[in-house]
């Protein structure tokens, strides 16, 4: 599976971004989308996740509750990840992440990450 982020940028406080990732190769055995962030100097976090089979979402996050929201196109290829009302505290390089399965056996595949700079 290879992951394709894009999206990000520098924005103003209170303005919005969508970010996305194109799947590509081995899709069908994607069982989770997910989107992380890693701020400069801190632990990668978890943002949010979507069961692709079913569409189901989680935002995981509780400081992007409300204001991020995680969806997939119709074709199940790419995930987005839209981003209302941000703040320089979104400040970070953000990855998105696919969970596959085969067999017993799961798997992890990142993109390589979009920089999204929010100033004050």
């Amino acid at each position: 599976v290879q992951l394709q982020a894009s999206g990000g940028g520098v924005v103003q406080a209170g303005e919005s971004l969508r970010l996305s990732c194109a799947a590509s190769g081995g899709i069908n055995s994607i069982e989770t989308m997910n989107w992380h962030r890693q701020a400069p100097g801190k632990q990668r976090e978890l943002l949010a996740r979507l069961t692709v089979i079913s569409g189901e979402t989680t935002i995981d996050a509780n400081s992007v509750q409300g204001r991020f929201t995680i969806s997939i196109d119709d074709s199940k290829t790419t995930t987005y990840l839209q981003m209302n009302s941000l703040k320089p505290e979104d400040t970070a390089v953000y990855y998105c992440n696919a969970i596959t399965r085969r067999g017993r056996s799961r798997y992890a595949y990142w993109g390589q990450g979009t920089q999204v700079t929010v100033s004050s």
